[in-house]
């Protein structure tokens, strides 16, 4: 894997996939209906976010009958996985943040139950 610190960045200068990338680090793995929950956000939008994470080498996905689970990548450069942690560590006392986890956490059927209510 190999991501510049500038295409880093400039992922992370967009509020959606600072978002996604949080929700992962904290839930280390979540189905494509989850981030939709969370973020209360549309699909496609979740989705076209998400593929630059995966296109940029950010965050892996794998498919599970008809749903799609994205982690972050496991060779995510030390740096990078820094980055992230630290802005968890921000990030768990500031909004739009704090209601994301709490909105992921209140989720019914959230996945390894029936998913993507």
């Amino acid at each position: 894997m190999n991501i510049s610190l500038s295409q880093f960045f400039q992922l992370l200068s967009d509020e959606t996939r600072l978002r996604c990338l949080l929700l992962l680090q904290q839930e280390r793995e979540l189905c494509v209906c989850e981030l939709i929950h969370a973020l209360g956000i549309v699909q496609p939008k979740v989705s076209r976010h998400l593929a630059a994470l995966r296109d940029a080498g950010v965050v892996i996905d794998r498919r599970q009958g008809q749903w799609i689970y994205y982690q972050l990548h496991p060779d995510l450069p030390d740096w990078a996985r820094q980055v992230i942690n630290t802005m968890v560590a921000e990030a768990l006392s500031q909004q739009p943040f704090i209601n994301d986890l709490a909105v992921l956490a209140k989720m019914p059927n959230r996945p390894g139950a029936v998913c993507c209510a």
